[in-house]
């Protein structure tokens, strides 16, 4: 079945009721971005949300590997875990506006590569080797391990070096390469060889996509709900000329990541994307009706994707033509992928 998952910033006095709205509207999870400087604490709003809830999925998008030690996330991750019953995902990369309101730039993927295998050893009860001292977390036991299975590590991954990490070392692999088909398309055959290489069986590995949507008949609207969230994820492209070469859009997604501005990020009127046409944010992302809306997720299904998190307005946006477009997602979108 496809999964649809709300992206949502943990706002401390309301997250219980976000998840509880998010539940009883037909999303199927929630995530919440590690973002210390722009947001509460996500694991503090995880678990106020698993209370909350009985069946809505909760996880994180994204953390990363310097805010946080890789056995301080396994812990809280594991935490939530147990409070929800089992319906957490933990979600991680390398960091953005999180480390970008300390002043520091992403973290590298060797270091991301690091962080994973440590997280995925103190979630399996494992010892991690940390200079010659062995780690481990305590608490979780083998009846508490047998009683709440390992949270799912899911990499955010644009680049081909994560998309490597991801591909050997997570659950799960989540693209944040926009909503084209072809795209998406090459970087799943990518994972599936490098998994394969790795002596892993290919099949084992869920994918899913962040996608921009907007429901909107109105194209121009949509693209203005859309404008600020679609510069964040297109930037994750333009950081690389190695996740740019040979796309349609390289001059622009080039010239969103070298413009970035940190400072205004996610919301519409930032000025790295002033100057980008409505045509780019059509391409990146969903905008339109509900059918079109409907066709363009039904194509990214057929790929073999089968979860998408979904990025629905900016900071800034019209908060009206905001709401009325989830509102048209859940009611008439949705439907028809159930």
């Amino acid at each position: 079945m496809t999964e649809f998952w709300q992206t949502t910033f943990p706002i401390p006095g309301r997250n219980e009721i976000m998840a509880r709205n998010a539940e009883s509207a037909g999303w199927d999870g929630i995530v919440f971005p590690d973002t210390q400087c722009l947001a509460g604490d996500i694991y503090s709003a995880m678990c106020l949300a698993a209370k909350a809830t009985t069946t809505l999925k909760i996880g994180t998008a994204v953390t990363n590997p310097v805010t946080r030690h890789a056995a301080v996330t396994a812990s809280a991750i594991s935490t939530v875990q147990v409070e929800s019953g089992g319906r957490t995902l933990l979600g991680v990369g390398r960091g953005d506006s999180s480390l970008g309101y300390l002043g520091r730039s992403p973290a590298p993927v060797g270091q991301l590569e690091t962080y994973v295998r440590q997280v995925q050893q103190y979630l399996s009860g494992d010892a991690v080797d940390l200079d010659g001292y062995p780690s481990r977390i305590e608490w979780l036991t083998e009846e508490h391990l047998e009683a709440f299975p390992k949270p799912p590590v899911d990499i955010a991954a644009t680049g081909p070096r994560v998309i490597s990490v991801g591909a050997r070392l997570a659950d799960r692999l989540t693209f944040a390469v926009g909503a084209d088909t072809e795209r998406l398309a090459g970087a799943m055959a990518s994972a599936r060889n490098i998994r394969a290489e790795a002596g892993l069986d290919p099949d084992t590995i869920d994918f899913g996509a962040y996608i921009n949507i907007a429901c909107a008949d109105d194209v121009a609207e949509a693209c203005g709900i859309l404008r600020g969230s679609v510069g964040t994820f297109a930037h994750f492209t333009g950081m690389s000329k190695a996740n740019s070469e040979g796309l349609e859009d390289a001059s622009v997604f080039d010239s969103i990541g070298a413009n970035y501005d940190m400072a205004r990020h996610a919301h519409v009127d930032a000025s790295h994307m002033q100057n980008v046409p409505d045509d780019f944010i059509s391409r990146f992302a969903i905008t339109g009706s509900a059918q079109y809306c409907i066709d363009r997720l039904g194509e990214i299904t057929d790929l073999g994707i089968g979860r998408f998190v979904l990025l629905t307005g900016s900071r800034g946006a019209d908060p009206g033509a905001t709401m009325a477009s989830q509102q048209r997602l859940v009611e008439a979108v949705f439907p028809a992928f159930r």
